[in-house]
């Protein structure tokens, strides 16, 4: 896609606030416990390696992703430090992670057995791997001690092929006040991780709700995901968190096109919304391509610090708004971040979309140019 780096409407990412979430989670992690940054899905739309230069720059130590392909990146981009792809990679691609010092997530024998006919096929490379453990989330892993105990054994076997490098699991409930569902899966990864002869180098268990909330649950690293880009993991659900998580992205534009329309013109597809009166619309160069989600009709963006309400259907490229008064075209328009003292969050947003923000920044598109300031 290509980025329209000539249309005014930008996607601007302050990396001090990157840094400043990353660090002050360092600083209550006990001194044996080691930070990942979760950059996957391209720095959760903020930029996979930027934020991964400034989360290094904070006291991170490693990164998790989610494919191989985000992996290269990073390697293509000279970070050298570990890095963990948390899904499921094709087991015939693993001399390639293993040739660029990636480690894989398995969570069955037989991807261990087709992997290491992968290996073999190129001169045995040695493949850093991490067993998931199924406890709850129904996603991926090991669910039965039996069939753990057999890769674990395999593992052994084959140590030539395999460096068991860490063991993890993934918690369903760590953003919720019950922490019933949440106690019963680290019961059941203790109960899993005990069939294996002896503990890899990580144990991990912790995404940033964990972190937050549970810490004594952190094992000896963490993966610190959305609250590095400073989102409160839960939304509004729990909203206590142990520091001031400062929100890096925000999302900016211009007015292009002015107009007075009068007692009930219409504006946009479906004639959904008619004047009641004369009415100053402003039209703004960004829709639904860009992530600016069609559902958006009726929420608001900023203006000279003014609420302004969308009128009309979000259309792919455009959407309208009702200004107070006349305003000059070139105006700024804030559509998340402040201006003059009001704020519009990702989670306003994602509240009024019935989402989440965290689906919010990722559907982001890259036609939106990402603008890194603080760096």
């Amino acid at each position: 896609m290509v980025v329209g780096n000539l249309r005014p409407a930008t996607v601007t990412v302050d990396l001090a606030a990157i840094r400043h979430n990353v660090s002050e989670e360092i600083a209550r992690l006990d001194g044996h416990t080691e930070m990942f940054a979760v950059v996957k899905a391209d720095g959760y739309g903020h930029g996979a390696v930027p934020v991964a230069q400034a989360c290094a720059e904070a006291g991170a130590t490693g990164f998790c992703v989610a494919l191989l392909d985000e992996a290269l990146e990073l390697r293509a981009a000279h970070f050298t430090q570990p890095i963990l792809v948390l899904g499921i990679t094709p087991a015939n691609e693993a001399a390639i992670a293993a040739a660029n010092d990636v480690s894989l997530t398995f969570g069955t024998l037989d991807w261990l057995k087709d992997a290491q006919a992968d290996l073999a096929a190129h001169a045995h490379r040695n493949l850093k791997v991490h067993i998931a453990l199924d406890t709850g989330m129904g996603r991926i892993g090991f669910r039965e001690e039996d069939d753990l105990a057999a890769a674990a054994q395999y593992l052994t076997a084959h140590a030539d092929s395999f460096t068991t490098e860490g063991v993890f699991t993934h918690f369903a409930t760590a953003d919720e006040k019950d922490t019933t569902y949440f106690h019963a899966q680290a019961k059941r990864f203790n109960e899993l991780v005990a069939v294996l002869p002896k503990r890899p180098r990580y144990v991990h268990v912790s995404n940033s709700a964990t972190s937050l909330w549970h810490a004594a649950c952190n094992g000896n690293m963490i993966r610190f995901g959305v609250a590095i880009y400073g989102l409160n993991p839960s939304g509004r659900g729990i909203p206590e968190v142990p520091y001031p998580l400062q929100p890096a992205l925000s999302l900016t534009s211009e007015l292009t096109f002015v107009k007075q329309l009068h007692q009930g013109d219409a504006v946009s597809y479906g004639a959904t919304y008619h004047a009641s009166g004369d009415e100053w619309i402003g039209t703004i160069p960004l829709g639904y391509a860009d992530g600016w989600l069609r559902r958006l009709q009726g929420f608001h963006v900023l203006v000279n610090g003014a609420l302004c309400e969308i009128v009309g259907r979000v259309c792919m490229d455009q959407f309208m708004v009702r200004l107070p008064n006349k305003v000059p075209v070139g105006t700024k328009v804030t559509l998340v971040g402040s201006d003059q003292g009001t704020t519009i969050s990702m989670q306003d947003v994602a509240d009024y979309s019935r989402t989440i923000h965290y689906e919010l920044c990722c559907i982001l598109t890259q036609r939106l140019p990402r603008r890194y300031i603080n760096q």
